[in-house]
């Protein structure tokens, strides 16, 4: 598949990230950096954020590289709201928002490549445009929606009680 040693390094960590994810989705609704689940989903993702920046299929610094640093500030942001804004409920849907939405954008370089590299041989998508990735994005992003919607309700709930 022709990944460099911190290629393979990120990819671990990433892969470490979207199943702390996933499983804190599934388990409370939300990634909550309050749980084990949530810290893990931090601490990867931010080493996952960085390590990309060593990373360029393409040479020098790329669309790719601003998106990793997009998704640091917005995990960094909703650790401080998590911190530093414990009592206010309003930067609890914030908080939600800020990681639920950098999990999704998490999901679209690994979308893209992963499509373009597996099977090893013969990919499901031979480009970023190829509409297989375009569909499951969408479909991604349907799903985000809907989880966020979910979340803004659960944390309604739990303000009002």
């Amino acid at each position: 598949m022709g990944l460099s040693n911190l290629g393979i390094f990120h990819t671990v960590i990433g892969i470490a990230a979207i199943v702390a994810a996933l499983v804190a989705l599934v388990k409370y609704g939300k990634i909550d950096l309050s749980r084990l689940t949530g810290r893990i989903y931090f601490y990867c993702t931010l080493i996952t954020s960085f390590t990309a920046l060593g990373i360029s299929k393409h040479g020098g610094f790329n669309p790719g590289h601003v998106f990793s640093l997009f998704i640091v500030l917005l995990v960094l942001a909703a650790y401080y709201l998590s911190q530093k804004r414990q009592t206010s409920n309003k930067a609890r849907y914030i908080e939600n928002f800020l990681l639920s939405f950098s999990f999704f954008l998490s999901w679209v370089p690994t979308i893209n490549e992963t499509l373009t590299r597996v099977p090893i041989g013969h990919p499901l998508a031979e480009s970023p445009a190829d509409p297989i990735i375009a569909k499951t994005l969408l479909v991604l992003f349907i799903l985000f929606v809907a989880g966020s919607v979910y979340q803004f309700r659960m944390q309604r709930a739990i303000n009002k009680g």
